[in-house]
């Protein structure tokens, strides 16, 4: 199969996983790792993975289908960053879905999702592995049943908003506050692109957590 890739940034943790993924399948597939949306030539299946893009119909139609993983319970969850939201809100259970892509961002139709668990104790690059690694079997599962899958609509209707968009801002520590008060903001932050912070005195702080 002729497969794409579209990831965003090249500084986004899931690259590792993604050359891991490829250098597994690219025996058997063409597969072409791509930044920008309109780099994309067509093929058989187009994944979206932490792309940043909005990606139209004219796009998807260049190949057989447009697959999107999504780190939430879909319906539940729409929107940017859920699992970094949900751990802010105390959850350690989680599911990624793997859903096509339509017109409406996160209301395509469900091929799979995998359950995977977040210890209260993982930190930003251990949360990262966990939900990766599902993403990763989402993907070999799509490769696997892309002519046989019978993929399911999405039924309920979630009456709150998306997610927003993180952004560095969100790092922000209140030095008024504990640790423990504070411990899954600290954890959830990437140390390289969006570092925990804070200010005291008139000085800007970076924060590091590390385990000993």
């Amino acid at each position: 199969m002729k497969i794409t890739i579209v990831c965003s940034s090249e500084r986004h943790p899931v690259n590792k996983y993604l050359a891991e993924w490829i250098e597994r399948h690219s025996q058997f597939h063409q597969i072409d790792l791509i930044r920008d949306k309109n780099d994309a030539r067509g093929g058989d299946i187009l994944f979206l993975i932490s792309c940043g893009q909005k990606v139209e119909r004219s796009d998807r139609e260049k190949y057989g289908k447009t697959l999107v993983v999504h780190a939430s319970d879909l319906p539940e969850g729409k929107g940017w960053n859920p699992h970094v939201w949900q751990i802010l809100d105390g959850k350690t259970e989680f599911v990624v879905s793997l859903l096509e892509a339509a017109d409406k961002i996160d209301s395509g139709d469900i091929w799979e999702k995998v359950k995977c668990e977040i210890p209260k104790d993982a930190l930003w690059d251990e949360i990262n592995h966990y939900i990766f690694s599902a993403e990763l079997k989402l993907m070999d599962f799509a490769v696997e049943n892309y002519k046989i899958i019978n993929p399911q609509p999405q039924q309920s209707v979630v009456d709150h908003a998306p997610y927003r968009l993180r952004n560095p801002e969100d790092s922000r520590i209140d030095p008024s506050k504990s640790i423990a008060e504070q411990f899954d903001l600290i954890r959830v932050c990437d140390p390289d692109r969006f570092p925990a912070f804070f200010e005291l005195y008139g000085v800007k702080y970076r924060l590091t957590l590390e385990k000993i």
